[in-house]
């Protein structure tokens, strides 16, 4: 039996070290329909680029800038819908699960590339990595801009190998393609040309480095022809990236610390504290969402594999060295880092992370199976949730849609029940404590808020007002939306 699994399990290894990016890609597409087939519920991002699709689709592409300033995502779900007429939600699953598989496929073959022998350690760290598989079951914009990103490297790669003017055009096109997802993706013309800078002093080499320099030129001299950087998103990101705001940002936020504070010389020490608090928080989220994949990195010397990173994926750490300075700008700017932001540093380390993992069970093979083991069970437990789900969110909009009248003003403390009851994603303007204070509380004939109907105060705020919980769902953990109304 012992020498059945044995061969079993070289039989896996084998298939694994030969056919790394087709894994890669199949497996991405079965854990993408694993993690949906487990959805209850879509996202609020998803409810909202789905019912902007809707609104394109029944109203024309101009209604779509009225919801969100960048609705790329929602035109190419329409432009599906109304090519192959699949529902919108399932077409906004195919396009992740696409981008999921393609994203793991490219980022593998980058890595058999230049070291072919941890290709098959790159795929197990990009199909486990939490990163970005925790987000599986989710429609959003990133699937897309991690897809484009990993296209732009992969083709970098090919052109730098064999160089080429259309493989220098498709290194800009694929920019483009990303950044109609997400802007932050033209840290890559900066990444790539640092990588390339150095071909400038090289006489046998300018051509390759005016190759990719010179697309970048006419592309913004016509960004700026058809006005593109006076839009509300380029707006935005430019004021991100403003000294003088960054620093008016950083001094608001430093003076908001100090202030809670007690002892005064840590008042004077607020800055300091908040930067290297930032990095730290910043620095504890990006090992976390490695997984097992960090615990290589516990003994000291692999920590060399960086060496080998800088040298052979030079792309890859120029846009992570970027990329940090965007996140550092943004936490500076909103005061908050969401993981899903942070998790495409991640994606640019996978090199980083095969190598420490192919290094690690070359010194410590018994417990490198272990890891190993441990990288399928997270693997796994990406995709199966083990939680109660959204359900009554679902429930709650259903009974919307077949109880109340399409024209009553109805409260909604989360805009996924009004999608699920057919009116579009309703972002409230409202807090719910404010919906329900003396001067709105008329505005509305119902409300469908989040509660167990036993808070404080609340019978007594239904008596005054001549209201009733009339419906109540749950999900089976207890989560529960009331129905409240006359």
């Amino acid at each position: 039996m012992k020498g059945t699994d044995g061969e079993w399990v070289a039989k896996a290894a084998r298939v694994v070290n030969e056919h790394p990016v087709s894994l890669a890609f199949w497996a991405s597409i079965l854990l993408s329909l694993i993690a949906v087939l487990g959805t209850a519920t879509v996202g609020r991002d998803a409810a909202l680029y789905i019912d902007i699709a809707q609104q394109v689709t029944e109203h024309g592409p101009s209604v779509a800038w009225q919801y969100f300033d960048w609705p790329w995502f929602s035109f190419l779900l329409a432009s599906t819908h109304q090519i192959l007429h699949l529902p919108l939600e399932l077409s906004a699953y195919l396009w992740c699960g696409l981008f999921f598989a393609g994203t793991c496929a490219l980022i593998v073959d980058c890595v058999r590339q230049r070291t072919p022998e941890i290709a098959g350690w790159a795929c197990l760290v990009v199909l486990a990595m939490p990163a970005v598989n925790a987000f599986r079951n989710d429609i959003i914009r990133e699937c897309g801009f991690w897809f484009f990103c990993s296209l732009t490297l992969w083709l970098a790669f090919r052109w730098h190998a064999r160089g080429g003017w259309l493989r220098a055009v498709l290194i800009h096109l694929a920019i483009v393609g990303a950044a109609l997802f997400r802007l932050e993706a033209l840290l890559l013309l900066p990444a790539l040309g640092l990588w390339q800078l150095p071909n400038l002093w090289a006489a046998t080499r300018r051509t390759r480095f005016l190759q990719f320099a010179l697309l970048p030129v006419l592309g913004l001299l016509a960004a700026s022809a058809s006005g593109i950087f006076t839009s509300a998103r380029f707006l935005i990101y430019l004021d991100m990236i403003a000294p003088h705001s960054v620093y008016a940002s950083f001094q608001m936020l430093s003076e908001q610390f100090g202030n809670s504070l007690i002892n005064k010389y840590s008042q004077d020490e607020a800055g300091r504290i908040v930067f290297f608090g930032m990095l730290a928080a910043m620095a504890i989220s990006f090992v976390k969402l490695m997984g097992p994949f960090a615990v290589p990195f516990v003994l000291r010397r692999n920590w060399g594999v960086l060496g080998a990173y800088w040298r052979d994926y030079r792309p890859f750490a120029w846009a992570a060295v970027l990329y940090l300075l965007v996140l550092v700008l943004f936490f500076i700017k909103q005061q908050f880092m969401n993981t899903r932001y942070l998790s495409f540093l991640n994606l640019l380390f996978v090199p980083v992370l095969a190598m420490g993992l192919a290094a690690f069970a070359r010194q410590c093979p018994r417990w490198g199976k272990v890891l190993v083991v441990l990288a399928l069970l997270v693997m796994l437990s990406n995709v199966i949730s083990t939680g109660a789900g959204k359900t009554h969110y679902v429930a709650a909009g259903r009974w919307v849609a077949a109880h109340v009248e399409p024209g009553a003003p109805t409260y909604f403390e989360d805009g996924r029940i009004s999608y699920y009851a057919g009116r579009g994603y309703v972002v409230p303007d409202l807090t719910q404590e404010q919906a329900m204070s003396p001067a709105h509380v008329a505005d509305y004939r119902y409300f469908l808020i989040e509660g167990t109907g036993k808070e404080p105060g609340l019978n007594e705020w239904l008596a005054a007002h001549k209201l009733r919980i009339i419906e109540r769902f749950a999900n089976r953990k207890g989560a529960t939306i009331l129905v409240i109304g006359q």
